[in-house]
């Protein structure tokens, strides 16, 4: 059996990593149960980058388009700017009140966006990680991770086993993608053709949702009346892995009464101040 050394590359670390990201071909990032960012070069087999901003777990690591900003989200409740060019520590945001969970980002590079242990949504301005500009709370109870499939919309999974699709500026929850039932989703994940999601989840099950018409949903701006049903609309009908319904209880969505609902549908419970970006 022959072994190619080049294709393997080991990490040795005393504190269990928690979350990493892919940065291009040669460089990855990961992030640790106390804190610690390391930014590694695998052609020279180290790290580059050991930085400890973070008082608790790094949960999440993305970085922006020109592979330049590293963003983290941690447990203490903060979100960490890093910058890989310079190999440097950039600055904390403001403490939220929960974990920060997950991290992406948005509207073509102007908004960041994290999930939370307490089921909100943080948004900050891309010139402006100090200090959030909006929040919303998306009636989960957490955020667990997120996936940004436009845009403006993206899927969230949560302790409570459901996908949500959400629209982001003007903040709407607009239903369910999917579920894991009773079950905490652990993580999601967009097909490379864009046409899926794939979640698991504690079922030790590989769940695949169609959200090929997530792109097509428009939102509108504007203040909604109140409604009594608050259940989500299903925006899916099966997982391909068993062909079961996993949305009994769940609205279906169709073409006329999803007309009535968008006129009934309420302004998300937030503490959002702006609806636009």
């Amino acid at each position: 059996m022959f072994f190619d050394q080049s294709l393997v590359f080991l990490i040795f670390s005393r504190v269990p990593i928690n979350a990493m990201l892919l940065v291009d071909e040669n460089i990855f990032a990961t992030g640790d149960d106390e804190g610690t960012l390391k930014v590694w070069d695998m052609r020279r087999g180290t790290s580059f980058m050991d930085l400890k901003h973070h008082d608790d777990y790094i949960s999440d690591i993305t970085v922006d388009q020109a592979k330049r900003i590293l963003l983290t989200a941690s447990g203490d409740g903060t979100m960490g700017v890093f910058n890989i060019k310079r190999r440097r520590f950039e600055l904390l945001s403001e403490f939220q009140n929960g974990d920060l969970t997950s991290v992406c980002i948005m509207k073509r590079g102007r908004k960041v966006v994290c999930g939370s242990g307490e089921g909100k949504i943080y948004i900050f301005n891309w010139n402006g990680f100090g200090a959030t500009s909006d929040r919303f709370a998306v009636q989960a109870e957490s955020v667990d991770c997120i996936v940004p499939i436009t845009d403006n919309i993206l899927c969230a999974a949560s302790t409570d086993g459901v996908i949500r699709a959400v629209n982001v500026l003007p903040n709407r929850v607009l239903g369910s993608v999917g579920q894991h039932v009773g079950m905490s989703i652990e993580e999601i994940a967009q097909s490379r053709d864009t046409r899926f999601l794939a979640s698991c989840a504690h079922d030790e099950l590989i769940k695949f949702w169609d959200i090929s018409s997530l792109p097509d949903m428009k939102v509108n701006d504007y203040r909604r009346r109140k409604k009594t049903d608050r259940r989500l609309k299903a925006l899916s009908n099966k997982a391909f892995d068993t062909g079961q319904n996993f949305f009994a209880g769940l609205v279906d969505t169709t073409e006329e009464n999803s007309k009535k609902e968008e006129e009934e549908e309420e302004e998300d419970d937030s503490d959002s101040d702006s609806g636009s970006d």
